[in-house]
């Protein structure tokens, strides 16, 4: 766990600050606390993709959409170090969509969003 002043920053600060305290690193997921559905397995199976050599990973649904968490690469230090502010690392994914490896993934979890209460009693009843 990091604890950085620079979280009232936003989420490009608060990632430039855990990858600064992780700097040697081989890679990084990015998983947000606010999507506690996605299933262990999904965060294995991008895990994977990174070790196998991917410099970005990412679930995908069948129809194609992104979901979380996303992998990084270690040659993608200097651009998650020069984050700011808080679009956290949405330029880098538009930078480097070409190499974005895709994980296909048929977990809900990847888009579930816990933001409210109602968000959360949606989870608990079990209705993604």
């Amino acid at each position: 766990m990091l604890e950085t002043d620079r979280t009232a920053l936003g989420m490009g600060s608060s990632l430039a600050a855990a990858v600064e305290a992780s700097i040697t690193a081989d890679g990084w997921i990015v998983a947000l606390g606010d999507m506690p559905a996605i299933a262990p397995q999904t965060l294995g199976e991008v895990r994977q993709a990174l070790i196998a050599g991917a410099s970005i990973a990412a679930p995908f649904d069948a129809q194609g959409r992104r979901g979380h968490p996303v992998a990084f690469a270690a040659a993608l230090r200097d651009e998650l170090l020069a984050l700011r502010g808080d679009s956290g690392a949405r330029e880098i994914l538009a930078r480097h969509m070409a190499q974005i490896t895709r994980v296909v993934s048929d977990d809900p979890g990847i888009f579930v969003d816990i933001d409210t209460a109602d968000d959360l009693r949606r989870l608990e009843s079990g209705a993604t």
